[in-house]
């Protein structure tokens, strides 16, 4: 069992991850650094991926024997911001109060990155099954660019760990599915003319209603054919359009409108064929009206992200073992998207287990209970110390 007084380590580890503004709109480097002279302190060697700027940065570092396939331990540095939220302490100090732990990733997931370093010097004093890779990103919160950059890295490396597990904020269930989310970008560009004269231009605002009455149209098409069964709630591919911008006064026909859209896709669900369905009607029914303007009036859309969702995998070792030691009897689904996808499509077997919930991520007050902590940290232990794979 863990021993309590280890605790100590882990919260103050939390403590400074937490003490760093890693907001994903600033800098992450140095926690990274802070993490990397950390492991260096212990012997353990970092491999710092960073940006071409240099302010944002990814961590890979490793414990054991490198020429066997490891465990990976992987987390995100970057929280969400704290602009308008009403926190009733300081967000980077981490606070405790009756058995919570307060402070802006504290859940979402220092806590697991926490728990991982904490228990360095102990695998360093022993003789692993397999060897240990840490695996830290920058920008889970936005586009997921560091899971990008480093599976990149692991992929030139030529690294292929046993299974990675993704330390999310599940209350130390165990998930083996996720939907994807991916954001898109839908320009328009009309002809402007005066409002008197509609003839003698495009209205990109119009366009942008029928363009959503398109994406409303497959949504529906999608709700009306869910999957079944489906661990997921709702069972179905889902479609949000977001933000929407357009025109410059009321008497000007409008020249220009953006559209900012965002999709989750069931697993199973093939995205790249219900984007050609959005196209092909958007070349029927939204293009004619740009032929006699061409090619000055148009409508683009572009990708600004694309997240792979998890997909459940046979004989994944780290299901087999998780499910073992944390009893519980059947993995479950998220439909919140993590980095998973990126490190599975590296052909590794993928789990998200890790403390605290989200439901306290991403609010004002966020916490983690300390007990969350002390029972992730023991899984951690058994995991690579006592039960190998499976």
């Amino acid at each position: 069992m863990f021993d309590r007084t280890d605790s100590a380590r882990v919260v103050d580890i939390l403590s400074k991850l937490v003490g760093f503004d890693t907001t994903s709109t600033r800098p992450n480097r140095a926690c990274i650094d802070f993490i990397s002279d950390y492991l260096m302190s212990l012997g353990v060697m970092s491999h710092i991926i960073a940006t071409d700027d240099g302010h944002k940065a990814c961590l890979w570092a490793t414990i054991g024997d490198n020429d066997k396939p490891g465990i990976v331990l992987a987390g995100h540095s970057d929280v969400v911001p704290v602009d308008g939220q009403d926190w009733t302490s300081d967000p980077f100090t981490l606070v405790e109060r009756e058995g919570k732990l307060y402070g802006r990733g504290s859940c979402d997931m220092k806590a697991f990155i926490a728990c991982a370093l904490a228990l360095v010097p102990e695998l360093l004093k022993q003789s692993l099954p397999q060897p240990v890779h840490l695996a830290f990103t920058h920008d889970e919160e936005t586009d997921m660019s560091g899971a990008i950059r480093l599976t990149d890295f692991m992929k030139q490396q030529n690294i292929r760990p046993l299974w990675v597990w993704i330390g999310e904020p599940t209350e130390l269930h165990l998930i083996d599915s996720h939907k994807g989310v991916a954001l898109f970008a839908t320009e328009i560009t009309g002809i402007p003319a005066h409002s008197s004269q509609p003839d003698e231009g495009v209205n990109a605002i119009e366009c942008a209603g029928q363009f959503l009455s398109i994406l409303q149209r497959v949504a529906h098409t999608k709700k009306s054919n869910p999957f079944i069964p489906s661990r997921f709630v709702p069972p179905y591919t889902t479609f949000n359009p977001g933000i929407i911008h357009g025109g410059t006064a009321e008497n000007i026909i409008a020249e220009h409108c953006r559209l900012e859209w965002q999709v989750r896709a069931h697993p199973g669900d093939d995205l790249d064929q219900t984007l050609a369905v959005i196209d092909r009607s958007v070349r029927e029914e939204i293009a004619p009206r740009f032929v006699a303007f061409a090619p000055r009036a148009q409508l683009t859309t572009c990708t600004c992200f694309n997240i792979p969702p998890l997909m459940p995998t046979k004989d994944n070792p780290g299901t087999l073992v998780l499910t073992r030691l944390t009893r519980h009897t059947e993995p479950e689904a998220i439909s919140f998207a993590t980095e998973a996808g990126f490190f599975q499509k590296l052909g590794s077997h993928v789990v998200v287990c890790g403390p605290g919930s989200i439901n306290q991520a991403h609010k004002a007050d966020e916490f983690v209970e300390k007990e969350q902590l002390l029972i992730c940290i023991d899984l951690i232990r058994k995991v690579l110390l006592c039960s190998g794979t499976v």
